[in-house]
């Protein structure tokens, strides 16, 4: 026999885990949908050092909602009369909360690199992302700069008439 009172812990374990999957962070790789067709800055240069970085988790309240809901839910479905229930809601939700935001904050946590740069100006930036390209000190790169700055790995060196100071994008024709 089906009974939907058993249902619901199930329900909210799964919205949990799609509530958190959604907060999980992006590669490197991906940018917006805001970011299409927008214009942006390239510039080339060699990585002259790198450290370790931690990237810290977000709270922003996702984890703790969907997890209130869930221990909300779970917590409901304990006890016999309406009191216990109520009694086993609140708790639920209280605990569901804490739990879903400390698991948002885990999930959301990472490690990066933080990249020198020293570009064909003779400039040196900082960069911080992650190592998906297993980039290395010494290396030519390519940084991109549209919503945020990427790094990449580029094909050979800078291109002809590079390096005299980067005045800003350049078009077709190779005028500035």
């Amino acid at each position: 026999m089906f009974h939907a009172r058993r249902l619901g812990p199930i329900v909210a374990i799964l919205a949990l885990g799609a509530g958190l999957t959604a907060c999980a962070p992006a590669s490197n790789t991906t940018v917006d949908r805001y970011a299409l067709g927008s214009s942006g800055y390239v510039s080339y240069g060699t990585i002259v050092g790198m450290r370790p970085v931690s990237v810290s988790g977000t709270r922003s309240g996702i984890g703790a909602g969907t997890g209130a809901v869930a221990g909300g839910l779970v917590g409901s479905t304990i006890g016999g009369d309406w009191r216990a229930r109520t009694v086993g809601g609140v708790i639920g939700a209280v605990a569901g909360g804490i739990a879903g935001a400390a698991i948002e904050e885990g999930v959301t946590r990472g490690d990066a690199m933080e990249f020198i740069i020293r570009d064909d100006s003779g400039q040196t930036r900082s960069v911080i992302q992650t190592n998906e390209l297993g980039l290395t000190v010494g290396e030519r790169v390519v940084m991109t700069q549209t919503d945020r700055v990427r790094l990449s790995r580029a094909g050979g060196a800078a291109p002809v008439g590079y390096g005299a100071g980067y005045g800003g994008p350049v078009d077709a024709r190779g005028g500035k």
